[in-house]
């Protein structure tokens, strides 16, 4: 089997030094194996996305030194790379779920759910779509297409039992149904969400690991059960440490500069921020704090990486 990692950008903004953390670890795991690591763009917020942000970003993953073996300005047999070149694959995967009565058509409001989200927090329940749409009969569902409303696709989740999630670092993670919302697959204008596209394409690209930020834990139940759905054997978990303030905080624009042009137009060497990102999750084997980035591919090993970074 040969390794495959992946890094996925969102073009909505100046380059993060949170997306230059991932993609280095990726990278550094796909090298250790032997693997390839690939860069796919996911663009499906169309009211935010820009190729401007874009190019800024892939320009500075290589100013950083960080290179992709596939990928939007490289090509790839797994072409294309940007998620909105790839809307038809989502939607096709997306009426295989309705088929199989994996998904269902949600006709809801937005007065709607907001109406349902403010009575869940004033009586303290568990947000989350209350399935009212999931009981439609087909006729009912034929009716409302035909009457031309809106709908999006939500995926069907048990209400009982508890899924189990493998992941490198932590070990097994347990977590109840009850607690996984009945997620939107297919938005109203067609596009996917994360959820969707990151499930298909990390299938059709061959993608083996998927390293992510710990943000993404609890979507790991919805994820592996896009994976059963399909009948797909899933990749191997690992959510690394977020990058964190001194006072133990996500990191974030309000408290610390986060976008790579910044402590580029300082004056930071490349080598000087990637080796500060390399020691933010990960340690070297003999403990020295400067590393360059051959050698942190020389040593690396995600055993190492640290639960609880800081910046």
């Amino acid at each position: 089997m040969t390794v495959r990692t992946r890094i996925a950008p969102s073009p909505t903004g100046d380059p993060h030094v949170g997306t230059a953390y991932i993609a280095l670890f990726n990278l550094c795991f796909a090298r250790q194996h032997g693997g390839k690591f690939i860069l796919r763009i996911e663009d499906t917020d169309q009211a935010r996305s820009t190729r401007e942000s874009e190019a800024a970003i892939l320009e500075s993953l290589r100013w950083l030194g960080l290179e992709w073996d596939e990928g939007p300005d490289v090509g790839g047999p797994h072409a294309p790379y940007r998620q909105s070149e790839r809307g038809e694959i989502y939607r096709e995967h997306a009426d295989d779920l309705l088929e199989h009565g994996h998904a269902f058509r949600c006709f809801c409001t937005s007065e709607r759910l907001n109406e349902l989200r403010r009575q869940q927090s004033a009586t303290q329940q568990q947000p989350g779509y209350d399935g009212q749409c999931l009981g439609l009969s087909q006729a009912e569902v034929a009716a409302r297409l035909e009457a031309g409303e809106s709908y999006v696709v939500r995926m069907n989740v048990p209400r009982e039992g508890v899924c189990q999630v493998q992941d490198m670092l932590r070990g097994q993670i347990d977590f109840e149904w009850t607690q996984v919302d009945m997620q939107v697959l297919l938005k109203a204008d067609g596009m996917p969400t994360y959820h969707l596209a990151n499930v298909v394409d990390d299938h059709l690209m061959g993608i083996t690991h998927v390293l992510r930020g710990e943000e993404w834990i609890n979507s790991a139940p919805k994820h592996l059960l896009l994976y059963e759905y399909f009948g797909w054997q899933a990749p191997v978990l690992c959510h690394l440490p977020l990058l964190r303030n001194p006072d133990k905080s996500k990191l974030s624009k309000r408290k610390n500069p986060t976008s790579i042009l910044y402590y580029r137009r300082m004056g930071y060497l490349p080598e000087a921020l990637l080796n500060y990102l390399g020691r933010m999750g990960w340690s070297m084997p003999d403990e020295r704090e400067k590393f360059t980035l051959g050698e942190m591919l020389c040593h690396f090993d995600i055993m190492r990486v640290q639960y609880l970074a800081a910046v």
